[in-house]
């Protein structure tokens, strides 16, 4: 019986083992939003489009996390934005969103928040509570920006 294949890629399309395709991968950092709080970029930029890793409502100068849920949505957006910058992209090139929720009930707030943010046509955007975030934070966003 022939022997499976070992997969070349372990998780997914940008995170691949092969070093043809690592190559076409960078990191994006910027200063103005908090540093990655594990082994993970704040973004990575692979074939025009980058990928947000999550951001929470920490402060980038003090790195601490920002009190109560409206503060939090203005501090992740903030961050956002500062990473989407450091790719020389800003929030019309986001194409998803992912917004983790420690409370559902805070889903009106987050959504009038990030209402501020965004503008039609406005990115795809899934949203589900989470039974904890980073921090014990109150929301954290990921996105999806395309280089156009």
């Amino acid at each position: 019986m022939p022997t499976a294949r070992k997969p070349s890629c372990r998780l997914s399309l940008v995170v691949c083992a092969r070093p043809e395709v690592r190559g076409q991968v960078k990191a994006v950092h910027s200063k103005q939003a908090p540093a990655a709080l594990g082994p993970y970029s704040q973004a990575i930029e692979a074939a025009g489009v980058v990928y947000s890793s999550g951001q929470v409502g920490l402060d980038p100068e003090t790195g601490k996390l920002v009190e109560g849920v409206e503060a939090q949505a203005h501090q992740v957006m903030r961050n956002l934005k500062a990473v989407l910058s450091a790719a020389g992209l800003d929030l019309a090139h986001v194409a998803k969103t992912t917004i983790y929720l420690a409370d559902m009930s805070d889903f009106a707030t987050v959504n009038a928040i990030y209402a501020e943010y965004f503008s039609d046509p406005y990115p795809a955007r899934s949203t589900v509570q989470a039974a904890r975030l980073p921090k014990d934070a109150l929301i954290e966003v990921d996105v999806v920006a395309l280089r156009s």
